[in-house]
């Protein structure tokens, strides 16, 4: 398993993480565990910020924090000066909770509802990202009803395909996400919002999907919604727009097949494309912002199991369970992904044997990892899976009435605990028996 961030393999033999064992984790909040480095984020962060300093550029890091919201991770991503996107009125209701500073939120969705944008109207967000007519008509008509003026973004899809899984390719016009340019709907949504009362059209968006390994999707999608951009000032009367959004989507590495590019390379290539657009437009530059969720948390996150029964089927295949899986991360089922694990208490043993883990989840489909090479696996041992700090937790459900796991922050050799571990009584706190029900039924 590659080791990322802060995590090596101590004098012990056993995974370390942000200087605390793997073992003592495992001890004190159990398993499953997610554990965060939180130094990775911090640097991660920091990096894009210093990437963008070389380019002189007016620019923008927003958090998407669909990647993993808690409170604790919105109060971080506030400290490093980081604005953030939130796509829901939970995530939005957790940021304003940690104190986070409003005017740095920005709300996606393609279906936002009257209460979320009643809310986030009413907490002074900076910005609304518009994905449709129906949300444009009905922010103006609330914001008027509120007494502001709602600064917006339109949603683009640039038609601009990548190579990465169909679920989350979002730039193609096929999407459920935007208004795509080809039908005439991109140019009608302009001239709407520069006449619609309540809002006032200061960007546009796009975003071309997620874990993307290079520049040239990125460079397409910016040419387009460039020219795009220069029409809807010179042509349509928005006159107002400065902030050109080029979204997310920055690969990591899951395993040694992975080959992200660094992050100065990212943002090197999309500065200067931003550039090239405009000055052939003869514009000024706008306001650039991007996007990161995934790249800020994925290599971050290490989830840690404890194994528990095997079945070797000779000639076939060796399966090994551990007391989580798709509960906890439902992304190989979904998306077919791929990761990468050791045994973290036995960090030093030469592996011996392929085996492929299961999840105990009642589902033929919860399988975390095929054909991963472990030293001779043991009930009892701490299985650590890497890169699982995006989407997991944001995922996870209680399906077979699972509990979800807690969450640990790791830095310095200190381990905080951000997310309590639920019980079975969390898990059955929303239930309700009605009255009918409870007759005879229930006695001891």
């Amino acid at each position: 398993m590659f080791l990322h961030g802060t995590s090596r393999v101590n004098e012990k033999g056993h995974l370390e993480i942000g200087g605390v064992d793997s073992t003592e984790l495992v001890s004190k909040f159990g398993t499953p565990l997610y554990v965060f480095d939180e130094q990775l984020m911090r640097d991660t962060m920091r990096a894009y910020k210093a990437a963008w300093e070389t380019t002189g550029l007016r620019y923008e890091v927003a958090y998407a924090s669909k990647a993993f919201c808690t409170l604790a991770m919105c109060r971080l991503v506030a400290e490093e000066g980081l604005a953030l996107d939130v796509v829901s009125g939970g995530e939005l209701h957790t940021a304003l909770k940690a104190n986070f500073p409003p005017e740095l939120i920005h709300f996606h969705g393609n279906n936002k509802t009257p209460d979320e944008i009643e809310q986030a109207l009413a907490a002074g967000i900076g910005a609304f990202v518009v994905d449709n007519f129906h949300e444009l008509a009905l922010l103006g008509a609330l914001a008027v009803q509120q007494g502001v003026v709602a600064d917006v973004l339109l949603r683009l899809a640039p038609g601009v395909e990548v190579h990465t899984h169909e679920y989350i390719s979002t730039g193609k016009e096929d999407s459920k996400f935007g208004f795509d340019l080809s039908s005439g709907a991109a140019e009608q949504a302009v001239k709407q919002a520069v006449q619609t009362k309540g809002v006032r059209l200061v960007g546009l968006h796009s975003h071309i999907g997620s874990q993307i390994f290079e520049t040239e999707g990125f460079k397409l999608a910016i040419d387009i919604v460039a020219k795009f951009y220069a029409q809807a000032v010179q042509e349509w009367a928005a006159q107002d727009l400065t902030v050109f959004n080029v979204g997310g989507g920055f690969g990591i590495r899951y395993t040694e097949e992975d080959a992200p590019l660094q992050i100065q390379e990212y943002i090197e290539a999309i500065a200067t494309a931003v550039k090239a657009s405009f000055d052939r437009l003869g514009l000024e530059y706008p306001e650039v912002v991007i996007e990161p969720g995934r790249s800020i948390v994925g290599n971050a996150g290490t989830t840690l199991y404890t194994v528990g029964s095997s079945k070797d089927i000779p000639g076939v295949r060796k399966y090994v369970s551990v007391n989580g899986g798709m509960a906890d991360n439902p992304r190989p089922a979904l998306y077919q992904a791929v990761y990468e694990a050791m045994l973290a208490n036995r960090a030093t043993e030469v592996p011996s044997e392929v085996v492929s883990i299961a999840g105990k989840a009642c589902e033929s489909g919860d399988m975390l990892i095929w054909d991963a090479k472990l030293p001779a696996v043991q009930a009892g041992d701490i299985l650590a899976v890497s890169s699982t700090g995006a989407y997991n937790y944001s995922m996870a459900s209680n399906y077979n009435r699972i509990a979800r796991p807690a969450v640990v922050f790791v830095q310095n050799g200190h381990a905080d605990l951000v997310v309590k571990r639920e019980s079975y009584d969390d898990v059955v706190a929303l239930d309700i028996v009605p009255a009918r029900l409870m007759n005879g039924v229930l006695s001891k």
